[in-house]
């Protein structure tokens, strides 16, 4: 009996490690909230699982991501923010100003990564870049008033002759309304007449481009977005269409026919927000991960569209490009 006994317990002893080591492991869940549509947001959103599946975060084995798109428009926005609330996620990856804030505003103690947003602590997300302190941290898009007066600069450098610049904003994304004074001071300061305009939906952006037109403008500055950059060709055929020299944040604008850009790498952005992620989900507080500001910016160049406006770009210009589409 006794030997029986012994018996057992050597076997269960030995099958202990074995039933341990052939539960699965525990699947992270993370949510990530998208403006545009899931076909503008597509490269980003495998930037992202890019980067995870190099951190060992692989969708299917022990990770599962909840993905919203918020469309062009930001209506939908606060109930898609609040559907990833109740599904009481690990993380929530956020992208833009407007899909930020919607979470924010929830109060949620979800931790959230952020990419692509131009001034986290003057939205409220952060106490401070090198300590956030609450539950949101991420990757800053840009130094507002640097890289602003630098994209009016190098379109000046452009269009020389020009003094009247329209300003093509969303009064839904609450980065464009908080950076007005911004947008008017830096173009004041260098001598230009200001037209603005603004679209919430793909009709009123050729609304505004006629109005930028009908008003004369001889140039434009167009804020990131997710609405253009749900209609990058659209938008780049409207500049075409109304003889308007465009400056944009993302390359993708530039890519899909447009003038010139000068920003950060979107889904570069989305790919480093990967190891936010992985830290969090590692045990790591967002109030201890220091938000990461831009430190190298590109600038693209469509000679194409260029020479299709009438344009020379300056030879001063080219020489700083980090990418001429011919």
């Amino acid at each position: 009996m006794r030997r029986r006994w012994l018996l057992f317990a050597a076997s269960a002893l030995v099958a202990a490690p074995l039933a341990r080591a052939q539960q699965p492991a525990k699947v992270a869940r993370i949510g990530y909230l998208g403006g545009g549509t899931s076909q503008s947001g597509a490269a980003n959103f495998k930037a992202l699982t890019a980067g995870l599946d190099a951190l060992g975060w692989n969708e299917g084995r022990n990770l599962s991501i909840e993905a919203r798109y918020a469309g062009p428009g930001v209506g939908d926005i606060p109930r898609l923010a609040a559907e990833l609330v109740r599904l009481r996620l690990d993380v929530i990856v956020s992208v833009g100003p407007a899909t930020t804030v919607a979470l924010k505003q929830l109060g949620t103690g979800i931790p959230v990564v952020f990419a692509s947003v131009a001034d986290p602590v003057g939205l409220g997300l952060a106490k401070s870049l090198g300590r956030p302190e609450g539950n949101f941290t991420g990757l800053a898009t840009l130094a507002p008033e640097f890289i602003l007066a630098k994209q009016v600069e190098l379109l000046r450098e452009t269009v020389p002759w020009a003094s009247r610049l329209a300003f093509l904003t969303n009064p839904g994304n609450p980065i464009h309304v908080q950076g007005r004074e911004l947008r008017l001071r830096v173009a004041k300061s260098q001598g230009l007449e200001v037209v603005e305009v603004e679209a919430t939906t793909r009709e009123e952006l050729e609304l505004a481009f006629a109005e930028a037109a009908r008003k004369k403008a001889e140039f434009m500055y167009l804020s990131g977005d997710p609405l253009p950059l749900a209609h990058t060709v659209f938008v780049a055929e409207l500049a075409l269409r109304y003889r308007l020299p465009v400056m944009f944040l993302f390359r993708q604008h530039v890519e899909a026919g447009g003038l010139m850009s000068y920003g950060v790498d979107l889904e570069d952005l989305l790919r480093r927000s990967a190891t936010y992620v992985d830290k969090i989900l590692k045990g790591a507080a967002p109030r201890d991960l220091p938000i990461e500001e831009p430190t190298r910016y590109m600038l693209v160049i469509n000679k194409k569209t260029a020479n299709a406006l009438g344009l020379t770009i300056p030879q001063s210009v080219l020489a700083r490009a980090d990418e001429v589409i011919q």
